[in-house]
C-alpha cells in the first residue's frame, strides 16, 4: 500500500509538472552563414527550453502567387539545409524547436494584406504555398520537430480562402505528426476560421497596451486587462490554449504603444521600457494554466556583436532586459 501510495503522488506530480510547464522560447533568427554549437550557448544561458526555427519564402509583391524558397541566393539559415542543421544543434542542447516557416514580401510589404487579383491567380498562390508549407512539415516530421506553425500573419489569405486552409491542416496531418498552431497578428485573432482544427491558437502578441514614454509595470498590466479578457474567451470558445508565436517589445520610447512597429528610427533608446514591458507580460500571464507561454521577439546567432546599450531594437541581448529574461525563464 505504501508503495502504491507513493507511486500515485509522483505520477500526480509529474502530471501537474506538465501541465504547468511553460514555453519560454525564443525566436531565432535565420542566420547568413553555419552555425555550430558555440552560438545556441547564450539561448541555454537565458533558460529558454524552447526556440522558434524560421525559414522563409519570399513573393515578389502583395499580388504575386509565386512562392520562391530554398534557393541558393537566400541566406543559409532559411533555407531547409540551415532550417535542419539549426534544429538539430537546438535539439542536441535539449532545446526544443516549432518550426515557423515564413512568407517575406519584397521590401517588407504586410504579409496580411497579401490578395490575389483573381480566382486563378489565387489557386496558384494556394498550390504554391502548399508546396512551401509542406516541404517543412516533412522536415518537421523527419527531425521529429514537437510544433509546426503552417503560417504566420496571413489574415486576408485565411479568411478568404479558408476552404484550402482547413484542407491544407488535413494534408499536413497525413505528413506530420506533431502538434499545429497558425500565427496571427494580435486584431485578427478572433477572425481564423480554422483553430480547433489547431493544437494551439497562436497570437502574435502586439498589443498596444500604454502610451507613455516609460510606461510602469502598474500602468502595463492595466493596459492588458481588456487583451487578456479577449484571449481567455477566444481559449473558452475553441478549447484550445494560447500560445505568443511572438511577443517582445523594443529599447525604446512609447515601447508600448505601437510594439509592431519595427521602422529603423535612431535614438530615443529606452532599455527601461523594455525591462518594464517584458515583466509586465510575464506578470499578467505566465501563471495562468490556459496559457502554453511565448517565442520572444527575437534572437540573433552572433550574441556577442548584437544588441547593446545603444539598440533600440527589439532583442533583449546584451541588454538589461536579458538578465531580466534569464530570471524569468529561470522561475518557470
Amino acid at each position: 500500500m505504501g508503495r502504491f501510495f507513493i507511486l500515485l503522488i509522483c505520477c500526480i506530480v509529474t502530471a501537474c509538472t506538465a501541465q504547468t510547464s511553460k514555453i519560454n522560447g525564443v525566436s531565432f533568427v535565420a542566420a547568413p552563414t553555419p552555425i555550430n554549437a558555440t552560438h545556441i550557448d547564450p539561448v541555454v544561458a537565458v533558460h529558454a527550453n524552447w526556440a522558434a526555427v524560421m525559414p522563409f519564402g519570399f513573393v515578389k509583391d502583395l499580388s504575386s502567387p509565386t512562392i520562391v524558397y530554398n534557393t541558393e541566393r537566400q541566406w543559409w539559415g532559411e533555407r531547409i539545409d540551415g532550417a535542419q542543421k539549426t534544429i538539430e544543434l537546438l535539439h542536441k542542447k535539449g532545446i526544443k524547436v516549432m518550426l515557423k516557416p515564413q512568407i517575406w514580401v519584397w521590401r517588407g510589404e504586410f504579409t496580411g494584406d497579401i490578395r490575389m487579383a483573381s480566382e486563378t491567380q489565387w489557386q496558384q498562390l494556394e498550390s504554391s504555398y502548399a508546396q512551401f508549407i509542406l516541404a517543412y512539415a516533412q522536415l518537421a516530421e523527419t527531425l521529429k520537430v514537437p510544433v509546426l506553425c503552417i503560417g504566420t500573419e496571413l489574415h486576408t489569405f485565411v479568411q478568404q480562402r479558408s476552404d484550402f486552409w482547413q484542407q491544407l491542416i488535413k494534408r499536413i496531418r497525413t505528413i506530420y505528426t506533431g502538434q499545429l498552431t497558425y500565427a496571427e497578428n494580435w486584431d485578427q485573432i478572433a477572425k481564423v476560421p480554422f483553430w480547433q482544427q489547431l493544437d494551439y491558437i497562436g497570437v502574435d502578441a502586439y498589443f498596444p497596451i500604454a502610451d507613455d514614454q516609460t510606461p510602469t509595470i502598474a500602468a502595463l498590466t492595466e493596459g492588458w486587462t481588456p487583451y487578456k479578457q479577449r484571449l481567455q474567451q477566444l481559449q473558452q470558445t475553441h478549447q484550445r490554449p494560447i500560445v505568443f508565436t511572438e511577443y517582445g517589445y523594443r529599447s525604446v520610447d512609447h515601447t508600448a504603444k505601437a510594439p509592431w512597429d519595427a521602422s529603423h528610427v535612431e535614438g530615443s533608446v529606452n532599455v527601461q521600457a523594455q525591462v518594464n514591458a517584458l515583466q509586465a507580460v510575464h506578470d499578467v500571464f505566465w501563471d495562468e494554466s490556459w496559457f502554453a507561454g511565448g517565442f520572444l521577439w527575437k534572437w540573433f546567432h552572433n550574441h556577442t556583436s548584437v544588441g547593446g546599450a545603444d539598440d533600440n531594437r527589439f532583442t533583449v541581448q546584451n541588454k538589461p532586459a536579458e538578465a531580466l529574461l534569464k530570471k524569468l525563464y529561470a522561475h518557470d
